[in-house]
């Protein structure tokens, strides 16, 4: 059996290189759930990204960091930001282009804790470990007064969905982990679940976004 780190990994080098970093997102019986452009994560921030990025106006905490776009975007900008990320791949792809980034998981020690102004769950990281209402709180710990997640979510009318999940490339296809989706609809039980407000909600670019407040 394969890893989702494994399969996630050889993606992203095929990405570096100029390859074909696509993956798959299946449940167990192998039926497509979402497609996954790990290439898109290698350049600069991608379309529907300038809101999210606007909104950071302090130091900021990128869950999930992958190839470090929005970390190293921010970085740039002169927001503070640290990028954490399971994947060892990913972290130096994300040191690589500029942002600091650390191999961790969110649910471990993490630095400042009960410090940072904002944390990013971009691109469906509202979905890591399977279970948002644990992974929203766990979010909120990480924040200071006034703080604020920025999430990205499906849009209004799409039911989210709880489950296991494998990743899956033409070459081989991972162990099945927990993951979930979260659509619009369900973010305001899943925020109280949390201990959070939602603040605000926005579109950009097809893709859509919360605001939730501590």
């Amino acid at each position: 059996m394969t890893s989702a780190l494994t399969v996630y990994a050889g993606a992203l080098h095929r990405a570096e290189r100029g390859g074909d970093g696509a993956l798959r997102l299946v449940d167990p019986a192998g039926t497509l759930l979402r497609h996954v452009d790990t290439g898109a994560w290698h350049g600069d921030p991608t379309s529907g990204d300038s809101g999210m990025l606007a909104r950071c106006t302090g130091p900021t905490l990128d869950v999930g960091c992958g190839p470090g776009r929005l970390a190293a975007a921010l970085a740039r900008s002169g927001v503070p930001a640290l990028g954490i990320d399971v994947s060892p791949a990913a972290v130096r792809l994300a040191r690589a282009r500029g942002a600091h980034a650390m191999v961790q998981d969110v649910f471990a020690p993490l630095p400042d804790d009960r410090r940072w102004q904002h944390a990013l769950l971009a691109d469906g990281n509202i979905g890591i470990g399977g279970d948002p209402a644990r992974l929203l709180a766990r979010c909120r710990e990480l924040l200071g007064p006034g703080g604020t997640v920025l999430a990205e979510v499906e849009p209004p009318g799409r039911p989210g969905w709880r489950g296991r999940v494998a990743l899956t490339d033409t070459r081989r296809t991972s162990d099945p982990f927990p993951w979930a989706v979260v659509g619009l609809d369900d973010l305001g039980q899943l925020a109280e679940q949390a201990g959070l407000c939602p603040a605000e909600h926005w579109t950009e670019e097809d893709r859509w976004f919360v605001s939730l407040s501590r």
